[in-house]
């Protein structure tokens, strides 16, 4: 099974920004309803499209400052990351089918 990684500033650029395959990064938070029931979902799209993303998450209460740069205001944010540069943003909670449009499309 794929493993999602826990991604702060400390490892921000080797994760996501270097990264040779796209990323899918998780912003939440663990007070966050909606974050815990696409928590599951998210762990259930890395172990079936691995090899192919990554995905990664980032908990905002530890790690504000990458909140603040990339302009995250609402949580759930799914961020997806290609050649280091965001290419879509899905801000709250979503299915899985939508999740994995999301990704098919980045992956084209």
């Amino acid at each position: 099974m794929a493993e999602v990684n826990v991604v702060g500033t400390d490892n921000w650029d080797a994760e996501v920004i270097k990264s040779d395959i796209p990323v899918m990064v998780d912003f939440w938070a663990p007070w966050c309803g909606p974050c815990k029931m696409v928590g599951p979902v998210v762990e259930s799209l890395a172990a079936e499209n691995a090899g192919k993303i990554k995905v990664a998450k980032v908990n905002v209460d530890e790690n504000k400052d990458l909140a603040v740069q990339y302009g995250v205001r609402g949580i759930p944010t799914l961020a997806f990351f290609k050649g280091g540069t965001e290419v879509k943003r899905i801000v709250g909670a979503q299915g899985k089918p939508q999740l994995q449009q999301h990704i098919d499309e980045v992956l084209k």
